[in-house]
C-alpha cells in the first residue's frame, strides 16, 4: 500500500544495510517512523512492544528473526535459542508458532555451512506468501461485497462494520478483514466503513489512517456503538481478522470481537472473519477453553496515548489513581456466531466440515 505517495511493505529488507526494516506503529496514526533490526533483542522488542503487531506480521517478523540468528550462529543449539526466545514473546497469536515451526523444520535439516542463506530466503518466501494469501483473501471477500451492493440502490455504499487493526499494517501487505475493502473500492463499488476505537491501544485509529490514505469513507466509533448501529439497520456486514482460529472454527481476535458477533446475531447481520491459514490452529479445538489469552499491562487501559495541545506526544492517565487496570488482549467467538470465514481458497462455513473442505491437505496433517 501507499503512505504519501510511496508504496511500502510493512516490512522490507534493506539489502545494503543486511537488515529488516519495519514501520514502527507505536505512533502511528500521527507520526510514520521506521526502524532498522539488528539484533534478536531488537526483534523480541518489536514484537513485545507492537512496534510490529497483527498475526501475519509478527510470524514474518519472527521468520527474519531466525535468519539474523543463523546469520550470527548457524549452530543447532543457536537455532533452538532463537526459537525458545522469539516463541516467548506472545502468547495468543498462532502465527508466530507457525513461521518458527516452519523455519525450525526447513534449517534443522541442513547443514550448518548451507543455513543462512536458507534462512534469510524462506523469511523472504513467508513475506511474500503473507502478500498473496491476503490479496486472494480480498478476491473471495469481494464477491460478499459486490452482492450486497447489487441489492441496493445505485450509489448506497455497502457499509461495514470492523474491529480492530486486520489491514496491511498487521500483515506484510493488503490486510486481511481491508483486503476486500480495498478491492472494492478499487472496483469502484461504494463502501462506508465503521472503525471501532478498539480500546484500549486503539488500534482502529491505524485502520482509519489507512483507509483515509486509500481514499476509503469511514467514521471511527468507540467500541460500544456497533450494536447501536446495527439496531438501526446501519450495517451490513461484519468483517474482522483473527490471530487464531480452532478447527472447528472458533475466533480468536481482539478483545470485543465477541461483543460484535453478539449484536450481529441479534440483529441479522452477516459476522465474516478473514482468515489466512497460517492462522488455523488445528491442534485446537474448543477456543474458549483451550486457547491461551494474553493478559497485557494494566497501563495499556488506566493510560491513553494521544498527541497533546502543543503537538507533542502526550500520555494521559484516564484511571483514577490507585485503581488496578485489567488488560486481557483477546476473546474468542464461538464458531455458531460466525457466519463464515474468508481464506485465499474460498469461503467457508466455520465448522470443522467447512474448513476441512477447504483445507483437506491441512486437516488431514493434524489428524
Amino acid at each position: 500500500m501507499k503512505v504519501n505517495g510511496t508504496p511500502y511493505r510493512s516490512l522490507w529488507w534493506d539489502e545494503s544495510a543486511g537488515a529488516l526494516q519495519i514501520i514502527d506503529q507505536r505512533w502511528l496514526p500521527h507520526d510514520f517512523r521506521t526502524q532498522q533490526l539488528d539484533t534478536i533483542e531488537d526483534y523480541a522488542a518489536a514484537i513485545v512492544e507492537m512496534r510490529v503487531r497483527g498475526a501475519p506480521l509478527i510470524g514474518a517478523t519472527a521468520a527474519y528473526g531466525m535468519a539474523l540468528a543463523m546469520a550470527r550462529d548457524p549452530s543447532d543449539a543457536s537455532l533452538e535459542r532463537a526459537w525458545d526466545y522469539l516463541h516467548d514473546t506472545r502468547p495468543t497469536a498462532i502465527n508466530l508458532r507457525w513461521a518458527l515451526d516452519r523455519c525450525r523444520r526447513a534449517l534443522a535439516s541442513r547443514p550448518e555451512g548451507d543455513r543462512v542463506e536458507a534462512a534469510l530466503r524462506l523469511a523472504h518466501e513467508i513475506a511474500d506468501e503473507d502478500v498473496e494469501i491476503n490479496r486472494a483473501i480480498g478476491t473471495h471477500g469481494l464477491e460478499l461485497i459486490r452482492e450486497i451492493a447489487a441489492g441496493k440502490p445505485e450509489g448506497e455504499p455497502v457499509r461495514i462494520l470492523t474491529h480492530c487493526n486486520a489491514g496491511w499494517l498487521a500483515t506484510v501487505d493488503f490486510g486481511t478483514a481491508t483486503s476486500p475493502m480495498y478491492q472494492a473500492h478499487d472496483a469502484g463499488i461504494p463502501i462506508h466503513v465503521w472503525v471501532d476505537e478498539t480500546r484500549p491501544r486503539n488500534q482502529g485509529a491505524l485502520t482509519a489512517w489507512e483507509l483515509g490514505s486509500h481514499g476509503i469513507p469511514h467514521t471511527y466509533i468507540v467500541d460500544n456503538a456497533g450494536g447501536h448501529l446495527m439496531q438501526h439497520g446501519m450495517v451490513d456486514l461484519v468483517i474482522t481478522g483473527t490471530d487464531r482460529t480452532t478447527r472447528r472454527g472458533d475466533v480468536c481476535n481482539k478483545i470485543g470481537t465477541y461483543l460484535k458477533a453478539l449484536a450481529a446475531k441479534d440483529n441479522g447481520v452477516p459476522f465474516y472473519v478473514a482468515l489466512p491459514s497460517p492462522t488455523i490452529d488445528w491442534t485446537v479445538d474448543d477456543g474458549v477453553a483451550e486457547i491461551p489469552i494474553e493478559e497485557r499491562a494494566a497501563v495499556e487501559t488506566t493510560h491513553v496515548q494521544g498527541i497533546g495541545e502543543d503537538g507533542g506526544f502526550a500520555t494521559v492517565r484516564v484511571a483514577p489513581e490507585g485503581s488496578a487496570g485489567g488488560n486481557p488482549a483477546f476473546d474468542v467467538t464461538p464458531s455458531r456466531l460466525v457466519t463464515g470465514l474468508i481464506t485465499e481458497r474460498g469461503i467457508c462455513k466455520a465448522t470443522p466440515e467447512g474448513m476441512a473442505a477447504l483445507f483437506p491437505d491441512m486437516a488431514q496433517a493434524a489428524e
